[in-house]
């Protein structure tokens, strides 16, 4: 019986990273740089990176909330937000999971009744679209 499990176990570590172990983001959770700029003003912008990177630049009016420091950062991200604000979580990349686990949150745990998207390219997409 083991040895007919080494095969399988080896090709797991072998394939370890090449093959997303995190499911997917649904194209309904999505969201292009070009569609959220369109929403301007109603749009609220959550830097779902860490402190460093969010200091360094971000999304002209984002704020940061990133999962290290939730408990200090929630507090502004309440100030700011209102239930008719769409929110747009990015991260550094597409490969990132970073705004995938603070939209969830938002939603899962803070209940928040928004539309939450997750900017699909993230940051980078953000920097290459904007010409920064």
């Amino acid at each position: 019986m083991a040895l007919a499990a080494l095969p399988a176990i080896s090709e797991g570590f072998y394939f370890r990273d090449k093959v997303s172990w995190e499911s997917p983001i649904p194209l309904s959770q999505l969201v292009t740089v070009d569609q959220a700029k369109t929403w301007a003003e109603v749009a609220l912008w959550v830097d779902a990176r860490p402190d460093e990177e969010f200091a360094r630049d971000h999304v002209p009016g984002a704020i940061s909330l990133n999962e290290d420091h939730w408990n200090e950062l929630f507090p502004t991200f309440r100030e700011r937000w209102s239930p008719e604000k769409k929110i747009v979580v990015y991260c550094s990349a597409e490969s990132c999971n970073l705004a995938k686990d603070v939209a969830k949150r938002l939603r899962e745990q803070e209940q928040l009744p928004n539309d939450i998207r997750v900017l699909q390219g993230g940051w980078e997409e953000w920097v290459k679209k904007s010409g920064k």
